[in-house]
């Protein structure tokens, strides 16, 4: 994944339902907890930023969005926030394709590191066939510096050259480069329109920046119900960006109709792919049993992996599981730790403040003492 790719969603936000996290009125917490919004895709429908996988770096994708502070147990959850008017796509850097055996050969090499003789190989496919494959690999060497300096007009040049002649991968990195500025001046619509091309033929990435385009509203008209239908053509190709944004427009019932089942079904998917957002919102789902059977040990163990890849949301949930008991034995200590680490990575909860606040001193030391450890980024202890 380039770093282009990992943005996740360059400031995209296309916020989820704020479901409530309810826990026992014999546990002293909260009646409810709320996610805020997913945080990477922006971490919307989208973060998303990553290079394909293929879709959703969504291209787009998946800036985050800030979570909610913790709510009084007096106080209802707050109503869930509609859209954003204003989103950027995130990019993904195309990934070429093979076509026959010889332009097997330099992609390859290209997937092996072995970018020297995929240039070679590229090079000797455009000189004696004309080959697009072989001229959008080359923009793409040129585009990130591998093997090759890192030359952003070169890279449209070649990128020019093979969508010329109707390659989909580079029409789709051409794109890229006009919505963003790379290799010339930024030019949106000239982006959009080869989005647009590149969709047509079935890239997957193309299809999941062209629905956040829709979402936005700045291209084209703002179209749910259009950036429904390309958010499933790149979810059906296997985009867990794509499953992740599809989730969440049937659940907050955005261009098709509400059905947190489908929408469960979907964050599921994308949640078991990998996606960190999705993870998030799945775990909730089975925690509260929104859309999907109830399984608090399910929830905790996505909460976990979630938590241990960098979401301070999840590491706050996990906390709170921890503290209570639910899903998983309570672990004071292990429900301080994360506590502490959601903290430094803003999310605040007064009343695991008060919680920890309550132990021993002794517990108190070693929970904080294992954030510490995880913070300074050493090997972190398994809690």
């Amino acid at each position: 994944m380039t770093a282009m790719a990992q943005g996740f969603w360059w400031g995209l936000v296309v916020a989820t339902a704020l479901i409530a996290f309810a826990w026992p009125a014999d546990a002293q917490a909260p009646q409810q907890i709320t996610p805020p919004a997913a945080q990477g895709a922006a971490k919307s429908p989208a973060k998303p930023a990553a290079r394909p996988k293929a879709a959703a770096k969504p291209a787009v994708r998946q800036g985050s969005a800030k979570p909610a502070a913790q709510k009084s147990k007096a106080q209802p959850p707050p109503p869930s926030p509609p859209l954003p008017a204003e989103a950027v796509p995130l990019a993904f850097a195309p990934t070429p394709e093979p076509v026959g055996p010889e332009s097997d050969t330099a992609y390859g090499a290209y997937q092996r590191g072995h970018f020297l003789t995929a240039f070679a190989e590229a090079m000797r496919r455009v000189n004696e066939k004309g080959d697009p494959k072989a001229m959008a690999l080359l923009g793409e060497l040129y585009a990130y510096g591998h093997g090759v300096p890192n030359d952003d007009g070169k890279a449209v040049e070649w990128y020019l050259l093979a969508s010329d002649r109707g390659d989909r991968e580079a029409i789709f990195a051409l794109a890229m480069f006009r919505l963003t500025g790379r290799g010339g001046p930024r030019d949106r619509e000239a982006g959009a329109a080869l989005l647009e091309r590149a969709a047509k033929l079935g890239h997957v990435a193309a299809n999941y920046n062209l629905a956040l385009l829709y979402l936005e509203g700045q291209q084209f008209a703002q179209d749910f119900g259009r950036a429904a239908e390309l958010f499933r053509v790149a979810a059906d190709a296997g985009s867990p960006e794509a499953e992740y944004a599809l989730a969440t427009l049937y659940k907050e019932g955005r261009g098709v109709p509400k059905d947190l089942t489908e929408a469960a079904r979907l964050l599921g998917v994308a949640a078991y792919a990998g996606n960190t957002d999705a993870q998030v919102e799945y775990a909730i789902s089975l925690f509260n049993g929104t859309g999907v059977a109830k399984d608090e040990p399910g929830a905790a163990a996505l909460f976990r992996m979630a938590a241990r890849k960098g979401s301070a949301i999840a590491q706050n949930r996990l906390a709170r599981i921890l503290a209570t008991g639910r899903g998983l034995p309570a672990d004071p200590v292990a429900a301080t730790k994360w506590h502490t680490v959601a903290k430094a990575g803003g999310e605040s909860d007064i009343w695991l403040d008060d919680f920890v606040q309550r132990l021993e001193p002794t517990e108190r030391e070693a929970g904080e003492g294992a954030a510490k450890t995880w913070l300074a980024g050493l090997p972190p202890p398994r809690s």
